[in-house]
């Protein structure tokens, strides 16, 4: 499937974030992705309800690197 990216700062507390969701896989592999997305960010984040959160606006940064490993995600 297509991995969905936005972005989002309501219900946040005024924090902005880059939400990763329809990730299809296992849950270790969602939280390895989720800190391979961090690390190449540079920047904190965690997976929640089947999301990757990471902190700030990273969506073209993210979508480069997502589609470097094969996955398709939309066009943001």
């Amino acid at each position: 499937g297509k991995l969905i990216i936005r972005y989002e700062t309501a219900h946040r507390g005024g924090k902005k974030v880059t939400i990763v969701e329809r990730f299809t896989g296992t849950d270790e592999q969602m939280k390895e992705l989720g800190k391979d997305l961090k690390r190449h960010c540079g920047t904190g984040g965690s997976v929640v309800d089947d999301e990757i959160l990471v902190q700030g606006d990273h969506r073209d940064k993210i979508k480069k690197y997502l589609r470097s490993l094969g996955y398709q995600t939309n066009d943001i």
